[in-house]
């Protein structure tokens, strides 16, 4: 008697795991596109780094050199945005201000990345005295505002670019040590990390490879926005002078050389400002669109 085999028995069973064997990060970037403010505002910094990168070869011009005799021209076809007051053209200095602006917001927040995750990874999973100790400092650094902060240290360090980056990442580090030390409290509890303890695994393996991953979301989407945020407190010391010096092209120290010029060359701080404000609503629209998409309550 001839038997009949269903379909279903004589087809290959599906792969093991299905939609489980997706890369976690995959659906991160599948989610990513799919928002419109993040596509715009990645867009926007993916072009502002290339212009960075290329500057160069947008301009005939060099940033640094002096023409007196085309001081405080208006926006032009020579000169697309307008000269400061010693002739250098505007667009130039902008651009290659870019680069300057750019490298310290990432710097800033390397820094407080630097000293914020290990804080918050060694509070949180030592806890007792360990945790005491280190958040007392950290209640103590969060007293102060973070711009207020960065002046002490200005004035202790004396005022330079490097100086500025590294009182903005001392500044900023107290938030990347809170939301650190949170996470590792929600993850050090769960079953797998007794498992690493049963199988004999030391605190420092425990640390660096079962409880540090799972903060790694939480240190991107901070740390996106962060770089924003770095790159307006490094404009605004420039722009008191306790950051990049003249004749450097940071975008707060050209609007520094422009407040004295408002009356009569208003395109020396409207387009310094209109980078400033391109790049950080850039920045934010991307790290909005990190910070849903990393959301594990928004995944379906």
């Amino acid at each position: 008697m001839r038997t009949s085999i269903p379909a279903s028995a004589s087809s290959e069973p599906p792969a093991a795991g299905g939609l489980a064997a997706r890369s976690p990060w995959r659906d991160v970037f599948r989610r990513l596109r799919r928002s419109r403010g993040a596509t715009v505002g990645g867009v926007i910094l993916v072009a502002l780094v290339l212009a960075a990168v290329v500057a160069p070869l947008l301009t005939p011009y060099e940033p640094l050199v002096m023409n007196p005799g085309d001081g405080l021209q208006p926006p032009s076809r020579r000169h697309w945005l307008g000269t400061d007051v010693l002739g250098r053209d505007l667009f130039t200095r902008i651009l290659f201000g870019s680069r300057i602006s750019l490298q310290t917001g990432l710097i800033s927040v390397s820094i407080a990345i630097a000293i914020g995750v290990p804080m918050g990874l060694l509070s949180g999973f030592y806890g007792g005295a360990t945790d005491r100790l280190m958040m007392r400092v950290v209640d103590l650094m969060l007293t102060f505002p973070g711009i207020l902060l960065a002046l002490v240290i200005i004035a202790i360090l004396g005022p330079d670019l490097f100086h500025a980056m590294l009182a903005v990442g001392i500044s900023a580090s107290p938030t990347y040590a809170r939301v650190v030390r949170a996470t590792v409290l929600s993850a050090k509890s769960q079953t797998y990390v007794e498992a690493a303890r049963a199988t004999g695994c030391t605190n420092l393996r425990i640390m660096l490879r079962h409880i540090l991953p799972n903060t790694v979301a939480s240190i991107i989407v901070l740390a996106t926005l962060g770089v924003a945020g770095a790159i307006i407190a490094a404009a605004a010391l420039s722009y008191l002078g306790l950051g990049a010096r003249p004749p450097q092209p940071e975008w707060g120290a050209l609007l520094s050389e422009g407040r004295n010029y408002l009356r009569v060359a208003w395109w020396m701080t409207t387009f310094p400002g209109l980078a400033i404000m391109t790049a950080v609503l850039s920045i934010n629209l991307l790290g909005d669109g990190l910070r849903d998409a990393l959301d594990p309550r928004l995944r379906n």
